[in-house]
This record gives structure tokens, C-alpha cells and sequence, in this order.
């Protein structure tokens, strides 16, 4: 008899009042997969992106288990070397679009993207680090180069990844200055650590000084006004689209990128096992736990898919399962 389990399938743009669990086959394992018992998983803006529009694109499997993150044990190895009950994270690659995610109690994985995790934190704090983390380090060490003499602009400070962002980069010793657009936020960003924190009306012409790296999560639709406001030799890196804009129509880099500034961008589609062991142990080492703003039983879902939504849950939301 075919085993069953609960996930989250769609196969058209659908609204967060309409998410629902069904029963699906447990995935059997293939040579070069693993399956994942998933334990926990982070929700995620790109989530989003796909249940309302994105599903349509020919590119996206259909139907698909949305989720582009998760934390579980390995249930099957296959042939991968890991081992059965191993703790591990998971992480893009095509994970709930290419091939079924994280919505799920079960997850086929291919072995590539499944990382073997040592760490203090409980399950639901784990699945608040993968993909958030994985992005806020990649932004900050490999595109912006960050140290600890730098002053550090976080555009767009107030959502998950730029929670992550300001708590990696106070552990380090800089200066960091958060923005929001919205008044009742700017408390929030002082509890996370800014060193400024700032109302931003779309321009920041006046507002900042002495900004050397500059992490933009608003994305196209600031950008330029970031890229601005920088010290010389300062760098931009674009790795958000909170601004839901999400091409550069007539960019044109000699007059819209100013002289001594540089511009860079962060696609997180690419993990590696080294990287996600030094996150998880530099959380450890300094004795950092992530910023969670909500936590949801899978049962739930739906719930916290409006929540998700709304984007009025300040931090990340976790489903535990």
C-alpha cells in the first residue's frame, strides 16, 4: 500500500486563504537524492512570488510542493555517503520549483544541496537560518567584502534576511545604519541593533554619511538613490526585491552608477557545505540565535502563509512540523 503524506501542492496562482494540505505520496529515493524527514522550514518572500504569479512560467514544474529551505534528518541516504537520522539543512538549487520543496513532511532531495548540520539550536531556530543566513552571509563577505572598520547601510533593514544581515555584522564590530519606510518599525530596528536607524521616503539624499557598503534589499527601485548616498569606493550589493521591481528598464551603468562606486548582486542559488558549517558555527560561537517572528505548527499553514503575505510578522516565520 502506497504511503502517504501531508503537503502543500499547487498548480496555479493561489491566494493564502486558499493554501491547504493534501495527501501525497511520500517520494520514493533515486540515485543521487536523498530523503529528507523535514523537521522545520523557513517561509520565504520568493514563496510568495510563486503562489501569486510565478507558477504560470513554463519553467516552474507543475504541480509543485512550494519551499525553498528546510531542516530534517535523512530518512533514506540512497548513495550519497550520508547517513540515516543524520541532521541536516537544505537549501535552493531548483527546491520547489524545478523538483517538489519543503512543504512537506518528506522531501527527495538531490544530495548536492543537502548539508550535514552541527548545531545548538533547536529545530525551529535552525530552519530560521538556511536560505536567510546563506544570503545575508554571501551579500556581506563575498560581494561587499564587509570588515569590521566599515559603516553599513541595510536598505529595506526591517524583514528577515536584513534582521540577519544587521546581527552578522554588529557581531563583527561595524557600525550599522537600518532603514524602514514604515514610522512603527524604526523601534524595531534599534531592538536589532542599528547604530542609526532611519525613515526612508525613497530618498536618502541628506539622511546618511560616511556609508562604505550598502546592502539593498528594496532592490531596482532604490538602488540608484542608494548607490548615490555612498562614500567613494563604496560598494552596493542588490540582493532584495521588497520593492516589487524587478528589472532595470534603460540602465545605462556610465551615468547611473557613480564614479568610484561599485554595484554588485547576491543569487543564493548556490550553497556549499563549507559555508553553511561556518554560519551555523559562527551562530554558536557568538552566541547568536536567529531573529524568528513566528512560529507555526504545518497543521497551520495556511495561517501563516497570510501572515507571510501581509509581511506584518516582524522576523523570520518558521513551521515546525
Amino acid at each position: 500500500m502506497e504511503k502517504l503524506m501531508k503537503a502543500v501542492l499547487l498548480d496555479r496562482p493561489t491566494k493564502a486563504e486558499d493554501v491547504i494540505l493534501k495527501d501525497v505520496p511520500i517520494p520514493e529515493v533515486k540515485p543521487g537524492w536523498v530523503l529528507v524527514k523535514v523537521r522545520s522550514f523557513g517561509m520565504n518572500h520568493s514563496e510568495q512570488i510563486l503562489r501569486e504569479f510565478e507558477i504560470e512560467n513554463d519553467y516552474i514544474q507543475k504541480p509543485i510542493i512550494p519551499g525553498i529551505e528546510c531542516v530534517g534528518e535523512i530518512a533514506d541516504p540512497s548513495d550519497s555517503g550520508l547517513v540515516k537520522g543524520q541532521k541536516v539543512c537544505a537549501l535552493m538549487g531548483g527546491m520547489g520549483r524545478s523538483f517538489n520543496g519543503s512543504y512537506a513532511e518528506y522531501a527527495l532531495l538531490p544530495d548536492h544541496h543537502v548539508f550535514p548540520v552541527s548545531s545548538e539550536l533547536d529545530w525551529a531556530e535552525m530552519a530560521a537560518v538556511p536560505e536567510t543566513y546563506y544570503t545575508a552571509w554571501g551579500s556581506l563577505f563575498q560581494c561587499l567584502r564587509l570588515k569590521s572598520s566599515d559603516k553599513l547601510l541595510v536598505r529595506g533593514a526591517t524583514c528577515a534576511l536584513g534582521y540577519a544581515a544587521i546581527q552578522i555584522a554588529r557581531a563583527i564590530g561595524c557600525t550599522v545604519v537600518g532603514t524602514t519606510h514604515r514610522e512603527a518599525k524604526l523601534q524595531l530596528l534599534q531592538q536589532a541593533g542599528c547604530d542609526e536607524c532611519i525613515l526612508d521616503s525613497g530618498s536618502l539624499k541628506g539622511k546618511v554619511e560616511g556609508v562604505d557598503k550598502a546592502l539593498e534589499l528594496i532592490g531596482i527601485k532604490t538602488v540608484k538613490d542608494t548607490m548615490m548616498n555612498m562614500e567613494q569606493g563604496g560598494i552596493v550589493c542588490n540582493t532584495g526585491v521588497l520593492g516589487r521591481v524587478y528589472e532595470w528598464n534603460h540602465f545605462d551603468p556610465i551615468k547611473d552608477i557613480p564614479n568610484g562606486v561599485f554595484l554588485s548582486g547576491f543569487y543564493s542559488n548556490f550553497p556549499a557545505q563549507s559555508i553553511m558549517h561556518d554560519i551555523y558555527a559562527f551562530l554558536d560561537e557568538h552566541h547568536l540565535k536567529p531573529l524568528i517572528g513566528a512560529v507555526y505548527s504545518f497543521d497551520n499553514i495556511r495561517e501563516a502563509c497570510i501572515a507571510l503575505d501581509s509581511g506584518q510578522v516582524n522576523g523570520k516565520i518558521v513551521i515546525r512540523i
